[in-house]
């Protein structure tokens, strides 16, 4: 069993100007077998909250269990985790075989024999058992992470954490690294939490996904429910490329007014945003792909048409209507030339209305505030 459990755990520098607040009362329950990505800005204390459930950084206040044991006062290498660090951490003087066995002699009674089978069934695993006898510094940077993650494999672990360890690899290479590290979590079925500031990392790779900023969760959910349902302006912004648009609206009987444009609603959308609204002042989202471009579609918004980048498969409008600024992606195959005036539709099934003081996304349940304050729940 692999379950983690962080219970309102907070972590406190000190700091010359006094204390510095990396992670704050953030709890979480990561489920058994589970890959679970951890993501969030610099600074958002992702990688604090890992090195916690390692054992590498001391636990200011509450708790963690590791299948259902308390893990605060136990030592790293008795916690039942293995961990792939960003710069691989290998023992340059070491070949990739003793780079690989060398936790488990430390670490276990194990016999040699076995321990020396379990090396290379786990190169084999990895595609790097023609470079058992070879050194780090002899190997490509592909070839590094995977000795670093099959070093995490041969200890067969009760839970991996993965700290961006995919972030000095070229986007070819990352991209075919994701898909290995996929295949062998589904095959090995291990707890997995997985750090990154990637968010197509994040999206691609994960079971569920954690937004922390500043040290807090804002939202906990499936790739799915994040993108469709962010919680707040936060997570609409962070998750997505390009990001959403916004515009700061207010609400007119049915009519959301900008300062360029004006959207009208059903009565039972306007209704349902009248209802939970706390104030006047609103933010309207829209994500680019959402957008249409048609001459007879519904709340039709007019702008100017500043550039087009095509990218293969689709093609990127940026736009202008007076102060408002306007991403739209549509097919490859649809084209307009700067200069001309676009028709947009703001089809009203993916409007999300945003509290402008609070960033709450009125539109979607507030479950995630219950999740990001009780492990039991973040669980479900």
């Amino acid at each position: 069993m692999g379950k983690i459990t962080i219970d309102n755990v907070r972590k406190e520098y000190d700091g010359d100007s006094g204390s510095i607040v990396a992670v704050d009362g953030v709890s979480l329950g990561v489920r058994d077998g589970e890959f679970l990505t951890i993501v969030g800005p610099s600074g958002s204390g992702k990688s604090t909250l890992l090195r916690m459930i390692a054992g590498l950084e001391e636990i200011t206040d509450g708790t963690i269990s590791i299948s259902d044991y308390v893990v605060n006062n136990i030592a790293p290498q008795n916690r039942g985790v293995a961990m792939v660090f960003q710069n691989y951490a290998l023992y340059p003087h070491m070949s990739v075989r003793k780079n690989m066995s060398y936790g488990l002699k430390l670490t276990t009674d194990m016999p040699d024999e076995e321990i020396q089978t379990r090396v290379e069934e786990t190169a084999e695993m990895m595609g790097i058992e023609d470079h058992l006898n070879k050194k780090p510094n002899n190997l490509s940077g592909g070839q590094q992470q995977r000795v670093a993650t099959g070093r995490a494999i041969v200890r067969q672990p009760e839970v991996f954490l993965f700290d961006e360890p995919l972030s000095n690899l070229d986007a070819k290479l990352r991209l075919h690294m994701r898909t290995e590290l996929q295949q062998i979590q589904n095959e090995l079925e291990t707890t997995s939490v997985y750090v990154t500031h990637d968010q197509t990392e994040a999206m691609t790779m994960s079971d569920r996904i954690v937004i922390l900023d500043e040290g807090t969760i804002q939202q906990v959910g499936t790739p799915e429910t994040v993108y469709a349902e962010p919680a707040n302006r936060f997570v609409a912004n962070f998750i997505g490329s390009p990001s959403m648009n916004f515009f700061d609206v207010t609400l007119d009987n049915e009519t959301l007014v900008a300062e360029d444009f004006e959207t009208e609603l059903s009565a039972d959308f306007a209704s349902m945003v009248r209802s939970r609204a706390m104030t006047d002042d609103l933010v309207l989202g829209i994500r680019p792909e959402h957008i249409t471009v048609e001459e007879t579609g519904s709340n039709p918004v007019t702008a100017d048409l500043d550039v087009l980048e095509h990218e293969g498969s689709d093609n990127y409008l940026y736009l202008s209507k007076g102060d408002s600024d306007w991403t739209v992606r549509v097919d490859g195959n649809t084209r307009f030339d700067p200069g001309e005036t676009v028709e947009l539709s703001l089809p009203e099934e993916h409007v999300h209305v945003f509290d402008s003081q609070t960033g709450e996304n009125l539109l979607v349940s507030r479950t995630y505030q219950e999740i990001s304050s009780s492990p039991t729940m973040a669980e479900s």
